[in-house]
C-alpha cells in the first residue's frame, strides 16, 4: 500500500504556510482542504464523522471540522493510510491508563512537523540567531525513538547546535554529574549554551548542585527551554520556585527561561517568551504559531467559549495533516481576545463530561469495524 497521492501536495501546502509565518486567509481554506482529505484517507475518522453528521458536504467553516478527543489516540490508529509507512510513531508516557494504553500518534511524513519545531525554535529560542551549545537533559531519538519530545531535542541539536554540546539523560534518568561538569566547562571558557530539560530533569540537576554547594555563572546569553510539569518524585516544586533557584545556581534567570508546551497528539508547540524578553511569571502567556488555531471550549457541551472565560483547549493543528488535524485536548486554559492562552493545567478528577462523550463515539465507530486496534 502506499501513501495516498493527495497528500504530497496538502504537505507542500502546509510547510510553505508554515515558512511565510502562517498569510492571513490561508490557514482556514488549508483546514477545510485537510479536512476532505482526511474524511476520505482516514477510516476511523470518517465514521466518528458520519455519526456526528458533520462530513465534508455540511462543513463549511473550519471552526465546525469535527474534533476527535486526544484519548482517541489511545484506541485507534487515526491516521491517512498505512501506519507500517509511517516516517515517525510517537507515543505518550500512558501513565493515566495504563502502558498498553499509550496514545499513537503515526506521523506520515515529517516535512510539516519539521518546519514547525523550527519556526518556533529559533523564533523563541534563538531569536538572535545561532547556533548555540546545546545541553539537553530529554532522552533523545536513539533511545527512545517513539518520543516526540525526545525527537525535537534530537532536532534541535542537529540543527541549532554548535556540534559541542551533549546529551545528558537516558530513559528515566538524568546524567547529573555529566552535565554539571559540562556546563562548569562552558562556563570556564565562556561560551554560552541552551539548556533542553523538563522541569523533571531540572530538578534534579538543581538538586545535585545545591548537594554539592555548587553555583555556576553561565556565560551571559545563556539560556533554557522548559517543557514539562513542576512535580518531582521526591518533592514538588512551583514553577516560580524552579525558576529562582535556576537563577541562583546556574545563573539563568526568568527572563533567559522559555516555557514550551506540546503534546505527542499535535505537530505544533506553543512557546510562553522569547529568549532574553520573558516576562515576570504571573504575566506569561503562551502563544501559537500562526498557522495553530486555537479555541477554549466548555468542558459538558465543548460549544466555544468567550475570550476570558476558562475551559478545555481546542487545536486545529494542521502539521497534523496525515493523521487527524483538529483535536480536544483535556487541558485547561484561558484564551485572551489577542489570541494568547494562559495554560491552567489538566482537568482534575473525571474526565470532562464532554470530552467523555465524544471518546464513547470514537470508541463506536472503533466497533462498528472502522479499524482495528493497533498492536
Amino acid at each position: 500500500m502506499t501513501l495516498p497521492a493527495e497528500l504530497a501536495p496538502l504537505r507542500d501546502r502546509v510547510v510553505e504556510v508554515i515558512r511565510s509565518n502562517g498569510p492571513a486567509g490561508e490557514v482556514p481554506s488549508l483546514l477545510l482542504d485537510i479536512f476532505r482529505f482526511q474524511y476520505a484517507h482516514n477510516p476511523v475518522y470518517r465514521a466518528y464523522c458520519d455519526r456526528s453528521g458533520h462530513t465534508p458536504a455540511t462543513v463549511d467553516d473550519w471552526s465546525r471540522i469535527p474534533a476527535v478527543p486526544a484519548a482517541a489516540f489511545k484506541v485507534a490508529p487515526l491516521v491517512c493510510g498505512d501506519p507500517g509507512e509511517a516516517a515517525a510513531v510517537y507515543r505518550t508516557s500512558g501513565t493515566t491508563r495504563g502502558r498498553d494504553r499509550r496514545g499513537t500518534h503515526y506521523v506520515l511524513d515529517l516535512a510539516p512537523y519539521h518546519a514547525a519545531l523550527d519556526h518556533g525554535f529559533r523564533r523563541h529560542l534563538l531569536p538572535e540567531g545561532g547556533p548555540l551549545r546545546m545541553i539537553s537533559l530529554v532522552p533523545d531519538a536513539a533511545q527512545i525513538p517513539d518520543s516526540s519530545l525526545g525527537h525535537m531535542a534530537a532536532r534541535v541539536m542537529e540543527r541549532h547546535g554548535d556540534g559541542a554540546g551533549g546529551s545528558f539523560a537516558g530513559p528515566g534518568s538524568v546524567d547529573v554529574a555529566g552535565s554539571s561538569a559540562h556546563l562548569e566547562r562552558a562556563e570556564g571558557d565562556g561560551t554560552p549554551v541552551c539548556i533542553l530539560t523538563t522541569a523533571f530533569a531540572l530538578v534534579h540537576l538543581l538538586d545535585h548542585l545545591s548537594d554539592r554547594g555548587k553555583r555556576l555563572r553561565l556565560p551571559e546569553g545563556s539560556r533554557m527551554m522548559e517543557t514539562g510539569g513542576f512535580k518531582g518524585r521526591t518533592r514538588e516544586v512551583s514553577r516560580a520556585e524552579l525558576y529562582r533557584e535556576t537563577g541562583d545556581r546556574l545563573g539563568i534567570h526568568a527572563q533567559w527561561i522559555v516555557n514550551e508546551y506540546g503534546m505527542t497528539e499535535l505537530g505544533s508547540q506553543l512557546y510562553d517568551a522569547e529568549a532574553g524578553r520573558g516576562e515576570p511569571l504571573p504575566d506569561r502567556r503562551h502563544r501559537a504559531p500562526p498557522w495553530l488555531l486555537l479555541q477554549a471550549r466548555d468542558p459538558d457541551s465543548l460549544r466555544p467559549l468567550p475570550a476570558g472565560a476558562t475551559g478545555v483547549l481546542r487545536f486545529w493543528d494542521p502539521v497534523n495533516v496525515g493523521s487527524v488535524a483538529v483535536v480536544q485536548t483535556e487541558d485547561l486554559g484561558i484564551v485572551e481576545e489577542d489570541g494568547s492562552v494562559r495554560l491552567l493545567g489538566r482537568t482534575s478528577g473525571a474526565e470532562p463530561r464532554g470530552c467523555s462523550l465524544a471518546m464513547e463515539e470514537v470508541e463506536r465507530a472503533v466497533a462498528e469495524g472502522a479499524a482495528e486496534r493497533p498492536v
